[in-house]
């Protein structure tokens, strides 16, 4: 008859499962900061369906995700269950884990009661008719990340996932190592194999941002792997030795440039040069660690805002930029003759497929994918490594914390099947760029997801509009609407055909773009029409402020041409809206 509960660290005997365990909660009423939102607690130890296995946790790993889900946002993990029909108010978290098996479903024939294993984070229905019919588990609608989408991950004692997810622990890492990788280096695996074509092959050439993180130190270790030349993008030299040993051919400190973040105007000749020298040093910096003129074949991408844009131009024609995440920034630039011309692919990822998790890891079973431990945490100190992470004061490479497992080192029962040297980050080594945006966030579909209740003192525009419209015709000249301009002290003038409809505008930026590469007289003689900006962004005089703001912002402009009926009759500047929120 086993016990009840038992104590952290008295593991039952096997097969035994408790009805209660000791878990680390998240609860709505404490969302904050992780070492407030985490506490310890003693729950009822879950059931598992026919598909699933009840996991003794030895050691589990540590990821941003149970960040968000101690902060509640951007998405509240429990509510979102409680909509799904999910009674418990209550989240466990975990998403990386390593444990002993001690309960399986009836269906279940891939593992057995005593069977030590690591588990990869992706969950799915077996009973989708996507993946019944033998599609990607990934583009399943039932697909969600176990330990953030899901309750009963691995900060507890027993962790319930589906037997799909348990893949043979490697025998020469200890505990801790094993809880540590699956999660990135299963989704730094599809990234680099998921494409077809153009997956990563011998030979390749591949550029790797944030060489010495979780993702991109299993990165380099997977291009190796296969064959290919792997080209670190690091914070800095000291973490060259680093990348270097897990076998990176060199680095590039990315604190050497300065070109980083969106695109200037493709009008913007003086910018555009500016960028283009920038980015044509980087790409033969490239050359330089390499020792001849290649470029890479793959880039493997998650900063994304400030470095897609660098990614796709050094990355060789007929090669692909993969991304899975946007580090600094979602709303990235893209030049897109280099995607036609040259025939670039932009390639989306996220997570890994069953089939791509237990590849990647025959990799870490065959002693050629090292964990790159940074830092290991008993279980009482699970909210302290969730706030390292919060803070942004976490070391580079992975993190783990001990569950069932009583002191670190435990759990090795062999060798390695090769020797492997185990790189270190240099001591103090702290993060320089901020914590990532959310990667796992849930996504509405048109079917899906709950309308967000806007604010608004239901200012309209013609409430601020200024009436009147200050216009030029497509054949005056750049000077006289330069006149204009000074004359009226405005910004802009809107270019007006013979029937008196709005064809373009005419902005100081498009005169001073206009002025590149020609003298001041051929400037001024240039026509309206040939500077131009085509088109109106227009909006009804009767639409709400803060979608007149929207529009604004979304395009970058800074005034609107405003209309009634569909002609125009008035402009509404940024300027204007800032007044109002100044109060003068």
């Amino acid at each position: 008859m086993s016990k009840q509960l038992y104590e952290l660290g008295e593991k039952p005997p096997l097969g035994e499962v408790p009805e209660k365990m000791h878990a680390w909660l998240v609860r709505q009423d404490r969302f904050g900061k992780p070492t407030e939102a985490f506490q310890q607690e003693v729950v009822n130890t879950p059931s598992i369906a026919d598909d699933e296995v009840l996991v003794y946790v030895m050691a589990a790993g540590i990821n941003y995700n149970n960040v968000w889900a101690a902060l509640g946002i951007p998405v509240n993990v429990i509510a979102a269950r409680n909509k799904g029909g999910e009674p418990e108010d209550f989240h466990i978290g975990g998403s990386d884990a390593s444990g002993i098996v001690y309960k399986v479903g009836k269906d279940v024939t891939n593992v057995k009661v005593g069977d030590e294993v690591v588990m990869h984070c992706g969950q799915y229905s077996r009973n989708c008719e996507w993946v019944k019919k033998g599609g990607d588990p990934m583009y399943s609608p039932t697909f969600k990340i176990w330990g953030y989408e899901t309750n009963y991950g691995s900060f507890a004692q027993f962790t319930r996932v589906q037997a799909q997810q348990c893949m043979p622990k490697p025998r020469h890492m200890t505990w801790e190592e094993s809880a540590a990788y699956t999660l990135v280096a299963a989704t730094a695996w599809r990234m680099l194999h998921g494409w077809g074509a153009s997956s990563i092959k011998k030979g390749d050439v591949a550029l790797i941002w944030g060489g010495a993180g979780g993702l991109g130190s299993m990165a380099i270790q997977i291009a190796k792997a296969v064959g290919a030349t792997s080209v670190a993008m690091v914070s800095g030299e000291d973490k060259f030795d680093y990348c270097m040993k897990l076998g990176a051919k060199g680095c590039i400190n990315r604190n050497d440039f300065d070109h980083w973040g969106m695109l200037p105007h493709w009008k913007d000749n003086a910018g555009y040069a500016k960028w283009l020298k920038g980015v044509r040093s980087f790409g033969a910096k490239i050359w330089e660690v390499l020792g001849e003129k290649r470029a890479p074949n793959i880039v493997f991408e998650h900063p994304g805002e400030s470095t897609i844009p660098t990614s796709i131009f050094v990355c060789e024609t007929g090669g692909m930029v993969v991304v899975c995440a946007g580090t600094t920034g979602y709303n990235a630039t893209v030049d897109l003759r280099y995607l036609w011309m040259r025939q670039k692919r932009l390639q989306g990822s996220h997570f890994a497929n069953t089939e791509q998790a237990n590849q990647m890891n025959e990799l870490a079973l065959r002693g050629l994918l090292d964990p790159c431990m940074s830092r290991v945490f008993t279980y009482e100190e699970l909210p302290i490594a969730h706030q390292l992470m919060h803070d942004n004061k976490h070391p580079h490479g992975n993190m783990s914390v001990l569950i069932g497992a009583t002191e670190f080192g435990q759990g090795a029962s062999g060798k390695p099947p090769v020797a492997m040297v185990h790189p270190t980050l240099p001591k103090g080594d702290v993060h320089t760029t901020p914590a990532p945006y959310p990667m796992s966030v849930p996504l509405p579909s048109i079917a899906e997801g709950e309308a967000l209740t806007i604010a608004d003192d239901g200012t309209r525009v013609r409430d601020l509009m200024h009436r009147g419209i200050i216009s030029c015709t497509p054949d005056d000249t750049v000077g006289t609407v330069a006149k204009i301009m000074v004359d009226k002290e405005i910004h802009a003038v809107v270019v007006m055909d013979e029937q008196g409809m709005a064809v373009g505008v005419v902005s100081q930026t498009d005169m001073v773009l206009a002025r590149q590469g020609r003298t001041p007289d051929q400037a001024r003689a240039m026509l309206a029409r040939e500077v131009m900006t085509p088109g109106c962004a227009t909006c009804d005089a009767d639409m709400l402020l803060s979608d007149a703001v929207s529009l604004l912002t979304a395009r970058r402009m800074h005034r609107l041409v405003v209309t009634e009926k569909d002609q125009p009759v008035g402009v509404l500047s940024m300027t204007d809206v800032v007044r109002k929120i100044i109060g003068e």
